[in-house]
């Protein structure tokens, strides 16, 4: 599995976990709120910010009715319409995305919105409900760029599927996200593993989208298994009008969560099982070895009443406790006083 460039960050094994702040549709058609999201999400410390890039007319066929889920009696069509992000923002927040430092990302879920993303991101996110759009696919696959790609609502089979038919492209820097498609989805159902089981199936580097209104407990489950990349909806308010405040994230809580992934990360260490430059004066100090536990004459034989194992302290080191049986029986060379180590020379 190696490691996938996107921007300026190595995204990978090995690498500081990739956040991405998933702004979506939460700017409300206003440029200066998404302005104030970028702002937010870099003062949070993530890598990138996600927006998305939608038409109506390429999503939904204008009969497709109301969506019990989003509770309103407007058409699914006409409430996708008003999300609506205007093409003309993306060069802005682009811009705004690299003067803070971030990078801009946003999903696009048709061909034209792909190509006008195209020059703007150093990598595409495909939505979980795009990722059995073969045409769509296909064509972000041939922009040779990044592809990170949400699962939700997706067996393993079909996230098979969709990697063979990129990677058919000649794309293969692909990023495989666990996402479970409710909002929000209970802490039962986020079913962290799964994104162990897509990276054991395609040896792909593999995340988190998570849906969840916890800021803490998905996230960091992730990383401690090994996620690359976790993506997070924010908000600046949760009370703001809107499908998707509701369950995002507000400005604290993505502060925290970036907090803690570090957190977690410097837990998680280098891996290697050795001591630690932290342990040193313990394991000097503590660490067993062969005592006296009374005044020992010369000839004397070596026995439980004599000797014992006991940790060092500050008195200085002796044999080791595998030693303890093989010295049971044998004589002390010369007198030895209590609670003194042993040493080879000791031994008669």
């Amino acid at each position: 599995m190696e490691r996938i460039r996107i921007g300026t960050s190595w995204v990978g094994p090995g690498e500081p976990c990739y956040v991405v702040a998933e702004a979506g549709s939460n700017h409300n058609g206003e440029l200066a709120r998404a302005l104030r999201l970028i702002d937010v999400a870099a003062d949070a410390g993530v890598d990138a910010v996600k927006f998305q890039t939608f038409k109506a007319e390429k999503l939904y066929p204008r009969s497709a009715g109301v969506s019990e889920y989003l509770q309103s009696p407007k058409s699914i069509y006409e409430i996708i319409r008003e999300m609506e992000m205007p093409e003309g923002w993306i060069p802005e927040l682009a811009s705004h995305c690299a003067g803070r430092g971030v990078e801009f990302l946003s999903s696009p879920f048709d061909e034209k919105s792909a190509d006008f993303l195209d020059p703007h991101v150093p990598a595409f996110k495909v939505a979980s409900y795009e990722m059995t759009h073969v045409p769509l696919l296909r064509h972000v696959a041939r922009k040779g760029k990044p592809m990170i790609v949400s699962t939700g609502t997706a067996t393993l089979e079909e996230v098979l599927r969709a990697v063979d038919v990129v990677r058919a492209e000649g794309n293969d820097r692909i990023i495989l996200l666990q996402c479970t498609a409710s909002y929000p989805s209970p802490l039962e159902a986020v079913n962290v593993r799964a994104l162990v089981t897509l990276r054991e199936a395609t040896g792909l580097p593999t995340g988190l989208s998570d849906h969840s209104r916890d800021p803490i407990v998905a996230p960091m489950t992730a990383v401690a298994l090994g996620a690359v990349l976790v993506e997070k909806h924010f908000t600046i308010d949760n009370s703001l009008p809107g499908p998707d405040h509701r369950f995002a994230v507000e400005p604290p809580e993505l502060k925290e969560m970036v907090r803690r992934i570090r957190e977690v990360e410097t837990a998680l260490g280098h891996g290697r099982k050795e001591m630690l430059p932290v342990e040193r004066e313990l394991h000097a100090f503590a660490r067993r070895c062969i005592f006296s536990i009374r005044a020992i004459a010369a000839g004397e034989r070596f026995s439980p009443a004599n000797i014992a194992v006991l940790r060092r302290g500050r008195v200085g080191n002796g044999l080791p406790p595998d030693r303890y049986e093989s010295v049971l029986g044998r004589t002390a060379r010369r007198p030895i006083a209590a609670e003194t180590p042993l040493g080879e020379e000791d031994l008669g």
